[in-house]
């Protein structure tokens, strides 16, 4: 018999204090898929919490690049930055889940579209971390973003 998991505790800035390596989806609210894309990761940690820059390459072929200046306000809370969010992201880490709630300009039907993203991370092993936000506009749900990230081995 298999022993009960047991889920690791997420320390933001020491898990991603390194390079990782990401696959995802983004599944529209009618269940079709509607993009995939591949993006590293590179991470440090910094005096105040950690720093993240983002290459994404999607399957059309699209790149994208996006730095995350992230700081850790309490045991519980973390507040992040990059160009393209309207306002601050606001996150709280619990256990090995840190959810986070903020409003992002992303290319959409060839243009930048402002879209709410209701973003939960859950460490999964020492290693694995899945990601899925749920993608909203005026309150109305367009899909989900499903992301799996892994070091770069």
């Amino acid at each position: 018999m298999q022993d009960a998991f047991v889920p690791p505790v997420f320390q933001p800035e020491i898990y991603f204090d390194r390079t990782l390596n990401a696959t995802g989806v983004f599944i529209d609210r009618f269940g079709d898929v509607r993009r995939q894309f591949s993006v590293v990761v590179r991470g440090h940690k910094t005096a105040s919490g950690f720093e993240l820059d983002e290459a994404f390459v999607y399957d059309d072929g699209e790149t994208e690049t996006r730095r995350w200046e992230i700081v850790k306000e309490t045991d519980e809370h973390y507040r992040g930055t990059c160009n393209d969010i309207v306002g601050v992201a606001r996150g709280r880490l619990v256990g090995n889940m840190l959810a986070w709630r903020y409003r992002i300009r992303l290319a959409m039907f060839g243009r930048k579209v402002t879209v709410g993203f209701d973003d939960v991370m859950l460490l999964q092993s020492d290693d694995v971390l899945v990601n899925r936000a749920i993608v909203t506009k005026w309150g109305i749900k367009l899909g989900e973003v499903l992301i799996t990230f892994l070091p770069e081995s």
